[in-house]
């Protein structure tokens, strides 16, 4: 037999850059948490098919499925889903969901009573088993966000945050430093102005924005194009000295636009379909540049205010608006629409079924484009009071929201949300003996009983990454060809869910101090009857030579052997003559006698084949065992 030589290997998880499947997992989930389901079904389904975190991405897959209304498919997922180890019991719930949406009610009141025997002491459970919208009661079912007051508030109103480069443009009505005359006689505050202030800073390092954008009346909230140079935001009825009214002595909401010139705000235009006669605000652009949102209680809409879209020309002049539909707008109000650069449009309502007043809803499209539902964002976005001014970041997984709830600082406030992070398991696999990385090592996942999860190959600079799921016992398994096993039991309880957060697993394997094969050396072979090192054998031994130097704590025992030709006796001794030939090939290489505790031959009593005594061989047979192999005894 061949002998390798045993390494250590650690597996050091550690945060590190994504590869490979895991950048795919990572795009995966952001078109998911930015309510793009068309593409995150993509994505999940090639994932599946490379068997990479399938059991996570079955999840996920099932629940884009169901939140596009197709609950066939779903069933389909979600019937190997509930088989897995450890699923969290919310999918007894999503599965009995999408059994009822294909009539399967038998099916489907049977997970329900499961899920009920994990559930019952829920409240909201109850409420689901009732909740005609599904689609919203399967997203709230367990908690997506944790949310946080900002130090953007101040007891004034505070709202409409958004990302603008480095910094965060809001809205305040915190300014008092103008005559009583400015106060607005709703609720007895100063009138809004448009702020920014570093992504780190507070509302005391606040200033207003640069520019003619700021009035003597309410302005904002904005709204900016992609390349930053075009803002677009809503102001009372009133530009360069001017104040319109309805023919009521309304002062209605208008939206205009500002260019950046020298780093000030200017050129203030109004939009052609602005009115005296009715409002239109709230402004948001896509990111194509294409499209912009807003709200308007102009005639002809379904309710109180609506949501609208309007296209935005090649030369910047804006088209014809229309009603965004029956899927989205109310007889309530609809407003404050944002429309996120993957396409989902947000807005709030007090139109839709939510928790009270104004609730915060995303759409979910087809793959046409075309809105199907919608979804309630559930808490803590949204709460009994209003919650608007949504915002999301580009990656999906954070932004703010504002709201006039309980525990705030002033009248409206601004919080920051995030979405409570998948469980990361990041790693290395590396070489013990020499620090150096391994490539290509297999790292396998599996179950408390044992049955494998997923498994991925270690990629550039030997690092792994994958998402596991919280509150679960893991077996975390490492093999590659010529290096030993790795097996470790690690768990996911208890863990925060406020942030991300990486499982950090240090773990050695010591070497066996036992007769093993010698990594990377292949063993020597001698020619019948003979004794002396061929060439073939001599360029193996240089590498015996080069590993020994490498590694100094490194002592090795020399075993040779011959074929079954000539009788036992002239085989021993032959056999020792080899040993010894291989033996002085070392030395005289400058490796030290001491390294070499014994060499020894065993003549024909180890054979690695069938050719005994008596037993018709092939010379290429024979040749097998007319060998020496390396035996490590130590090493450090």
């Amino acid at each position: 037999m061949k002998t390798i030589k045993l390494i250590t290997i650690v597996f050091l998880l550690i945060c590190s850059s994504s590869f490979g499947q895991s950048g795919k997992l990572k795009r995966a989930d952001r078109h998911y948490n930015s309510f793009s389901f068309v593409k995150a079904i993509e994505k999940y389904e090639k994932l599946i098919d490379t068997n990479f975190n399938k059991s996570y991405a079955m999840r996920k897959l099932g629940d884009s499925y169901m939140y596009l209304r197709k609950p066939k498919e779903a069933v389909e997922i979600y019937k190997h889903v509930v088989q897995q180890e450890n699923v969290p019991e919310e999918y007894y719930y999503f599965y009995a969901q999408a059994l009822r949406g294909v009539g399967n009610y038998d099916e489907s009141n049977k997970w329900m009573v499961k899920y009920e025997q994990f559930a019952s002491e829920d409240s909201r459970v109850a409420e689901f088993l009732e909740n005609e919208d599904f689609i919203s009661a399967m997203f709230n079912l367990k908690k997506q966000y944790s949310l946080a007051n900002t130090n953007l508030n101040t007891p004034f109103s505070d709202f409409g945050a958004v990302e603008y480069n480095d910094e965060v443009v809001f809205v305040s009505s915190k300014d008092e430093g103008i005559s009583i005359k400015r106060k607005y006689a709703w609720n007895a505050q100063p009138f809004l102005d448009i702020y920014s202030v570093g992504k780190d800073g507070s509302v005391e390092k606040a200033n207003k924005i640069n520019g003619e954008v700021n009035s003597i009346y309410h302005d904002g909230p904005v709204c900016f194009t992609e390349d930053g140079t075009k803002m677009y935001f809503t102001r009372n009825n009133f530009n360069e000295g001017d104040k319109g009214a309805d023919n009521k002595g309304i002062n209605n909401l208008k939206i205009y636009s500002a260019d950046l010139v020298n780093g000030e705000w200017t050129n203030i235009q109004g939009v052609h379909f602005n009115n005296d006669e009715y409002s239109v605000g709230h402004p948001s652009v896509s990111e194509d540049g294409t499209k912009m949102y807003f709200t308007s209680d102009m005639p002809g809409g379904i309710g109180g205010s609506d949501i609208y879209v309007v296209d935005i020309n090649d030369d910047g002049t804006l088209g014809t608006p229309e009603n965004m539909g029956n899927v989205v707008n109310t007889e309530g109000n609809e407003m404050f629409p944002f429309i996120h650069n993957e396409g989902t449009l947000f807005f709030s309502s007090d139109g839709h079924v939510g928790f009270g007043l104004l609730d915060v809803f995303a759409t979910i499209s087809d793959e046409n484009n075309s809105i199907v539902n919608i979804l309630n964002l559930g808490e803590p976005i949204n709460s009994s009071k209003d919650d608007f001014s949504y915002y999301l970041s580009k990656e999906g997984f954070d932004g703010y929201i504002s709201s006039n709830r309980e525990g705030g600082v002033g009248d409206d406030d601004i919080y920051k949300f995030t979405r409570i992070p998948p469980l990361t398991l990041k790693g290395q696999i590396f070489d013990d003996a020499n620090n150096e990385p391994i490539v290509n090592a297999k790292v396998v996942l599996k179950d408390a009983n044992g049955d494998e999860i997923a498994y991925f190959i270690t990629e550039a600079n030997g690092y792994y990454e994958h998402i596991v799921d919280r509150d679960a016992n893991f077996t975390l398994e490492g093999t590659k060809e010529k290096y030993t096993s790795l097996t470790r039991e690690f768990n996911s309880f208890n863990l925060d869910r406020e942030k991300e957060l990486v499982v950090n697993l240090n773990v050695g394997i010591k070497p066996i101090e036992d007769v093993v094969l010698l990594a990377d050396l292949e063993i020597i072979y001698f020619d019948l009857d003979k004794s002396n090192i061929r060439p073939d054998a001599a360029l193996e031994l240089d590498k015996v030579v080069a590993l020994m130097n490498k590694y100094p704590g490194m002592v090795i025992r020399l075993e040779s052997h011959t074929d079954s030709r000539a009788n036992d006796d002239y085989n021993i001794r032959l056999s020792n003559r080899r040993a010894k030939s291989t033996y002085e090939y070392i030395i005289s290489h400058g490796i030290n006698a001491d390294r070499i505790t014994k060499y020894e031959g065993f003549g024909e009593t180890q054979l690695v084949n069938k050719c005994s005594n008596g037993v018709k061989c092939s010379k290429a047979e024979h040749q097998l065992n007319r060998r020496t192999e390396f035996i490590i005894i130590k090493m450090k």
